[in-house]
């Protein structure tokens, strides 16, 4: 048996797992009297039905996958506080996530109750095995089930919410930077200036032009480095808004948006723009909505989506500024 506990650091991992099966040395989870969770070893005749499960808060938005027929799946990435995993189904390619207590709660995962500190996930190597369904997710010698469930779109007040005009201020404020003019904010990795995509965006907003804005996103899908690129985020900021702030175009826009992704960006940044056209966000995303409409703090949250990733909380803030904006103009008497 092997233990996925909060051991003390610097104890390389092979020491940490002698320890553990001799129970010499335990862990602080241990110390603290919280009970650690133990995995069989992996090995050729022990199958996923033996395997001890490792209780996770799973997304409604990857319901189906989880509970439908097991599949095989393959590794997409792995790191201290994701795994994530491809999955084909007969609709196409999707990707569900096992991800850390402290990780952006994304609308694909299964949310484990430990921290990336805990390192309670395994290490493997892109494109190794997996499989998921029947109720589980396995993973190299990790097993995974849901334990409970979270509902990764927000329920706000009405179906077209009114939002605090100041806490809008506040979101800009934060966002763009006090007495910063918006034509001056920038992403890295999407070029600037008045020919980039961000000004010809800005441009439709202005118009209320949403068939504009939908033009603008084949310049914007895939641009930007990383498994989300910034390009991507800022749309699926802008789609996910439109949903959840009621636009009557929304379901168009979303639409355009995923069949534009298809085949022109990265498989996770496809599943995440997929999620947002059905009004499913991530955790902090949802919280920024919820404390827009006078649910809950909103300084925190802002805080919160801002220092998410490198790139991808600025830039889903921005998609969200810009849905605001396209909802109030068209709302707006011309």
């Amino acid at each position: 048996m092997h233990t996925i506990d909060e051991s003390t650091g610097g104890t390389p991992a092979g020491a940490q797992q002698t320890t553990a099966r001799r129970g010499a040395h335990p862990g602080r989870a241990a110390r603290a009297g919280v009970p650690a969770m133990h995995v069989p070893r992996s090995s050729p005749e022990n199958g996923a039905g033996r395997r001890a499960s490792v209780p996770a808060q799973a997304s409604t938005g990857v319901a189906e996958l989880l509970r439908g027929p097991v599949r095989p799946a393959r590794v997409l990435l792995s790191v201290p506080a994701a795994v994530y995993l491809t999955v084909q189904t007969p609709q196409g390619a999707d990707v569900v996530g096992v991800l850390t207590s402290d990780a952006a709660r994304l609308p694909l995962g299964c949310i484990l109750f430990r921290p990336a500190n805990g390192r309670p996930l395994v290490s493997v190597p892109s494109g190794a095995p997996a499989r998921v369904g029947g109720g589980r997710l396995v993973v190299g010698d990790l097993t995974v089930s849901a334990a409970s469930w979270w509902d990764p779109r927000p329920k706000l007040p009405t179906a077209r919410p009114a939002l605090l005009p100041e806490g809008v201020r506040q979101l800009r404020a934060a966002l763009y930077g006090e007495g910063v003019p918006h034509s001056a904010f920038s992403l890295p990795g999407l070029p600037g200036g008045p020919s980039g995509p961000l000004a010809a965006l800005r441009g439709a907003v202005r118009r209320a032009d949403l068939d504009a804005a939908l033009r603008t996103a084949t310049r914007l899908i895939g641009l930007g480095p990383g498994l989300t690129p910034a390009g991507d985020d800022v749309l699926a900021g802008t789609t996910a808004g439109l949903v959840l702030l009621g636009h009557p175009a929304a379901e168009r826009f979303g639409a355009g948006v995923t069949s534009l992704a298809a085949g022109r960006t990265t498989e996770l940044s496809r599943a995440l723009l997929k999620h947002a056209a059905a009004g499913q966000v991530s955790g902090e995303f949802a919280a920024v909505l919820r404390g827009l409409v006078g649910d809950g703090a909103l300084a925190p949250a802002i805080r919160a989506l801002l220092a998410t990733g490198s790139t991808s909380g600025r830039a889903l803030a921005l998609g969200l500024c810009t849905a605001i904006d396209l909802v109030d103009r068209t709302a707006r008497p011309r």
